[in-house]
């Protein structure tokens, strides 16, 4: 605990407090004091020992920043006649949420589409898409996500035809759970061009039948040419969208986004800001395909000093997912021997354009997946450091740790893991995937690399900096659901465990969620912890969830969640 003086010098040069004479202390007061409350401030780093997290009682807020923390007489003296006092009754208090990888407008979208999460048959998908079409306006688009064939009795990717059947003269296109392939029906394929005579473009495969027939199933960049045709989302469309996913997250406990969705949602997020509605902090990622002069025009368009709003990271694909086998593998797929996944660059052109972007001071972010994946990024990531190390390029901080960051990671080797500590590579990972794709991820890699599969803990054992998110929508947002399968490694019924080596703690769990997750978008002096000169963002819950069993982690509910010091969402 920092004592009184101190504390009150680090306050008065923060919070700009009147000047003090020789005599005279003056306290700056708060705006809103909270007490007896069980408050976790957080843990320096996610590597941390278990038990090491900070406790404190009472926390005071003066503007969107934490005036003070501590016991209930050490706050209570920057309290002032206006001064709002909160009990917390005794409820676990921590650090806001950082999802460090979602698509925020998406998930927004899908909530309008057909849901097909969790069909367990090719019937009941069927079934979901013909109430749509029962509603849809003639000749009107259906367009739908979530499907699993891995969940369906007979394990066999669905066609053009199986769609055909139930979709009428409706143009339908149903992206899969993972996002990675499609399936078009017959109409939607006529709008595309997509014929026995169209050609794979580069990063795709248009899956066919043994007369050349495309069977509707679209991978990876193959998905653009149908893509392309689907009608754009009007403006209050997007907004609506926008905002039901916002409230998806601040009832979730998710103060912060790393985000990845379309320049026409940045602009809703500016509108939603300028109107006072933003209710979490967002860091926006744009594409890393984009020309430079097209990137540096978004990038200036809105101030990078913005807590609450701006553009961050360029998030680029090197492969596709384990679950639609597009995930670029070093060895053949356990499952299917003659297929290794599907690379989206060239190495020279991926390493020329990684390059020029860190080099244009731009953070690059790399969705790798597969183990090829991994090694395509680790080996542009070294030689764009090496170039901006010798340029003298500094950071988005102003510094020399570029922070690059691969994006799920979910196969990787030791000598892999090592080289993410040589060149500082953050590892952004999604624990909540595994618990999707243990029912299958062993079939597709075979034990010897299943084993080293979704590395949490060996990260961290290398002293690799561990940011998690979700990947909402393609896993719900719910980080509970995320840390519960960090520290389990167990199915949600408690029946299949996964590798259990690779378990970390709930405390090195919670630091990913929210210390890492700040620092892996250089916000750590901004948020993450809960100290004085932080931004006041924090979740009150209905349970200690650093004492919890494991299994009431999936039922923790969030009371209250509130960003910059004001109440964004109160449960009940």
């Amino acid at each position: 605990m920092m004592k009184e003086i101190t504390l009150i010098a680090v306050l008065v040069a923060a919070c700009g407090a009147p000047a003090q004479n020789a005599n005279t202390t003056l306290k700056p007061k708060a705006d809103v004091i909270y007490i007896h409350g069980n408050i976790y401030t957080g843990m320096v780093d996610a590597s941390a020992s278990l038990g090491s997290g900070k406790r404190d009682e009472s926390l005071a807020i003066s503007g969107e920043k934490i005036l003070a923390v501590g016991t209930r007489n050490e706050v209570m003296k920057f309290k002032g006649s206006e001064t709002k006092i909160i009990d917390l009754d005794g409820h676990f208090v921590m650090p806001g949420f950082n999802d460090a990888h979602m698509h925020l407008a998406s998930a927004g979208l899908e909530k309008a589409n057909v849901n097909l999460v969790g069909a367990k048959t090719l019937d009941e998908f069927r079934d979901r898409l013909a109430a749509k079409v029962e509603t849809a306006e003639p000749g009107e688009w259906i367009v739908g996500e979530g499907w699993d064939e891995t969940l369906w009795p007979v394990k066999v990717l669905p066609t053009r035809w199986d769609v055909d059947e139930v979709s009428g003269k409706h143009p339908v296109y149903l992206e899969r759970v993972d996002g990675h392939i499609g399936v078009a029906n017959t109409r939607a394929l006529q709008l595309a061009s997509v014929t026995v005579a169209a050609k794979d473009p580069e990063g795709g495969k248009i899956d066919r039948d043994e007369s050349g027939t495309p069977t509707g199933i679209l991978r990876e960049k193959a998905q653009e040419a149908v893509e392309a045709v689907i009608p754009k989302p009007t403006h209050e469309k997007r907004r609506q969208a926008i905002e039901t996913a916002l409230a998806d997250l601040a009832s979730h406990g998710i103060t912060s986004a790393q985000d990845f969705s379309q320049w026409e949602d940045f602009q809703i997020y500016e509108e939603l800001e300028r109107q006072g509605k933003l209710t979490a902090r967002i860091s926006e990622w744009l594409p890393f395909d984009e020309p430079i002069d097209v990137l540096n025009k978004k990038r200036d368009s809105h101030p990078a000093s913005d807590n609450m709003l701006h553009t961050g990271m360029l998030k680029g694909f090197m492969d596709g997912s384990l679950g639609s086998k597009t995930a670029a593998l070093l060895e053949p797929y356990n499952d299917d021997p003659q297929n290794s996944g599907l690379p989206q660059y060239e190495a020279g052109k991926l390493n020329a354009m990684a390059k020029e972007r860190v080099l244009a001071g731009y953070q690059l972010g790399f969705h790798a997946i597969g183990d090829k994946g991994v090694q395509m990024a680790l080996d542009a990531f070294a030689e764009a450091e090496k170039a901006a190390k010798e340029a003298k390029v500094k950071a988005m901080d102003g510094g020399d740790d570029y922070r690059l960051r691969i994006e799920h990671a979910q196969v990787t080797s030791t000598q892999q893991i090592l080289r993410f500590k040589e060149l500082k590579v953050i590892a952004s990972m999604q624990p909540s995937h595994l618990l999707t794709d243990m029912n299958w991820a062993e079939s597709r890699l075979g034990a010897k690399r299943a084993a080293h599969s979704y590395a949490w803990a060996d990260f961290l054992r290398h002293g690799v900096v561990l940011a998690f998110g979700t990947d909402y929508p393609v896993e719900p947002v719910t980080p509970f659901r995320g840390l519960y399968a960090a520290i389990t490694r167990m199915s949600e019924d408690g029946r299949k465990t996964y590798y259990p080596a690779e378990k970390i703690t709930i405390e090195q769990a919670i630091a990913s969620y929210t210390t890492a997750a700040a620092f892996a978008e250089f916000a750590e002096k901004q948020k993450g912890k809960l100290e004085p000169g932080m931004l006041a963002d924090f979740v009150v819950l209905d349970q200690d969830i650093t004492a919890a069993q494991p299994a009431k982690l999936l039922q923790a509910k969030v009371l209250r969640t509130v960003v910059g010091g004001k109440t964004v969402y109160e449960g009940k």
